[in-house]
């Protein structure tokens, strides 16, 4: 049987109501005579069908799903207000997206060396992880710390690590990206520090600190201080920034790790934009005008392996970052309404078991990146669920990227799934779901009350749960692990194998124990005693760290500084 459906559309690009009133009917009319017939035939392969977030997924979209949805209001054009189909006009058509890696283990020479391999292989951007004791401001030589030099990122203790780091990396022409949060204004100190000592200008500098901490109260846990003096580090970074490093990002607002925690798709979006609002009134707040702002805030999304719902996702954070900055906040320059992003595929999306096919996940959520309309781009390696990623899994991945930008076509055509029944209607959704949450969280008083109260912790906690109960029960297929299962040796192949040199911690506490023997004490003491009255007296605390950096002071010098005047935030227990 044949459904025939007329439509007519109004002067200002929506169909009418006749015409969507029309189409509904002829959609009831086929899951009457058709679907149900099919369905006689061919059952349904499970009872009901939903989005990895769990948001429902109909047999079939059609015009009446979205219901008179205005295309200039919702959908537009790329480069234009609300840009949900991309901030710029020809995306990569004219340049294709950054390709960056994560690059970031043992020594600042082990570091380097991959710095420089990933480079050679056609990596267009650096991103860097620190090791635990970097990322908690403690110097390497401190008991808490010994054990994990090195482990899970680079160690940095001072500034001489920092120049070796990025010795021969020209920081005026290659960006790094750095996954660093609450002693971010010391690497972003050491960063530009490096430069100049490359005769590289301020204004020439380029990179990115994450130096989002409100993500790790919820998130990843690696903080320091309470909420509301990191928040004030945080908008001293952009202040600072503003005045010294205009090309540098001070801020990548991470909705990676919530998603990683387990935040299902509109939870990510919700509490990492809530996170970039409270950023950016902190800011305004303080005086910054609110067109200045842009070149402050960056934002850092996980694209996990629901193909079309992280497509819906990336364009729904453009639209609402828009409407926030321009309804919210007042900003009158369009560049302020746009959202720059850079993406990673879900780590927590790998199997250890049939490690191959990690590279087939890694594809599909570089492509769904890709179609969403990123900006920079890390595809995770094929190991990288169980160690460092190997020198062949990260080349496969930079690889990945490649080939997704020369060889498919995906790059050739600015946002291809615009129009598309089903993933209109999936932005529209996650755009609704996600501002109902922002809602909440404002009504609950913003990101930094409900944090304390434990809100946004039992929000990521009850998804993850939802989600573990369903691989368990078998509801949600994970192949490799628990379907399609294979006898595995767990042995890795030689080319595979990856492990940090046993003796990096002794020779980074011999470095740190050579540099504080070398330098000037009297000028570190000044500068730590300067920083500290900063830190009491509420003035920007940036000149003041460096100073310290450049007088050759520890990391965990300058973090402990902060420790006397701000304290140590205790996690409030959610269960």
């Amino acid at each position: 049987m044949e459904t025939k459906v007329t439509s007519a559309t109004g002067k200002d690009g929506r169909d009418t109501d006749a015409a969507v009133e029309a189409i509904a009917q002829a959609h009831e009319e086929w899951r009457r005579a058709v679907l149900q017939a099919s369905l006689q035939r061919f059952s349904r392969r499970k009872p009901g069908f939903a989005t990895l977030s769990g948001i429902p997924i109909n047999d079939l979209y059609t015009p009446a799903d979205l219901g008179h949805q205005d295309f200039a209001r919702d959908i537009g054009f790329p480069g234009q207000y609300p840009y949900t189909r991309g901030v710029h006009a020809t995306m990569y058509r004219s340049r294709l997206w950054t390709i960056r890696q994560v690059a970031g283990f043992g020594s600042a020479e082990d570091t380097n060396q991959r710095y420089k391999y990933l480079l050679a292989h056609g990596e267009t951007g650096l991103s860097t992880d620190f090791d635990l004791p970097t990322l908690l401001g403690r110097d390497s030589d401190h008991l808490l710390a010994m054990a994990e030099v090195g482990k899970i990122g680079v160690a940095i203790d001072t500034l001489r690590d920092a120049h070796i780091l990025w010795d021969g990396i020209p920081l005026g022409e290659v960006s790094t990206s750095m996954t660093i949060t609450s002693p971010a204004f010391v690497l972003t100190a050491m960063y530009e520090a490096t430069a100049a000592a490359q005769g590289v200008s301020a204004d020439r500098v380029t990179g990115t600190a994450q130096a989002d901490i409100l993500k790790e109260y919820t998130a990843q846990n690696e903080y320091i201080y309470p909420p509301e003096p990191s928040v004030r580090l945080v908008v001293d970074l952009m202040e600072y920034c503003a005045r010294r490093l205009p090309r540098f990002n001070p801020v990548s607002v991470s909705g990676y790790h919530i998603r990683e925690a387990g935040a299902t798709a509109a939870q990510e979006l919700a509490f990492t934009l809530a996170d970039g609002y409270t950023y950016a009134k902190a800011a305004v707040d303080r005086g910054l005008d609110v067109d200045a702002l842009p070149p402050r805030i960056s934002f850092f999304f996980d694209v996990h392996i629901d193909f079309f719902e992280e497509i819906a996702k990336l364009r729904a954070a453009r639209r609402i970052w828009a409407r926030m900055m321009r309804e919210k906040l007042g900003a009158r320059d369009p560049r302020s309404w746009m959202l720059r992003m850079h993406c990673q595929t879900a780590g927590v999306s790998l199997t250890a078991q049939q490690v191959e096919n990690n590279i087939v996940r890694t594809t599909v959520e570089a492509l769904a990146a890709v179609l969403g309309g990123t900006q920079s781009l890390h595809t995770n390696s094929m190991d990288e669920a169980f160690q460092i990623p190997s020198e062949k899994a990260i080349k496969i991945a930079v690889r990945t990227q490649q080939i997704l930008a020369h060889e498919t076509g995906a790059a050739d055509v600015v946002d291809p799934l615009a129009g598309s029944y089903y993933v209109e209607s999936l932005t529209n959704r996650i755009e609704e779901e996600a501002w109902s949450l922002m809602n909440e969280i404002e009504r609950r008083g913003g990101m930094v009350a409900c944090i304390e109260a434990g809100f946004i912790q039992k929000q990521i906690a009850n998804s993850a749960a939802d989600f573990q109960r369903a691989v368990e029960a078998g509801e949600q297929t994970i192949v490799g692990m628990n379907a399609y299962v294979e006898e595995e040796s767990g042995e890795l192949s030689d080319d595979l194998f990856f492990q940090v040199d046993p003796a990096t911690t002794e020779r980074q506490i011999a470095r740190l124990r050579q540099v504080r023997a070398e330098r000037r004490g009297a000028d570190v003491s000044r500068a730590l005693s300067e920083l500290k009255q900063a830190a009491k007296n509420g003035r920007n605390i940036m000149p003041s760290v460096t100073d310290a950096v450049t007088a050759y002071a520890t990391i965990g010098e300058i973090c402990d500084v902060l420790r006397e005047v701000f304290g140590e935030y205790k996690a409030l227990s959610i269960f």
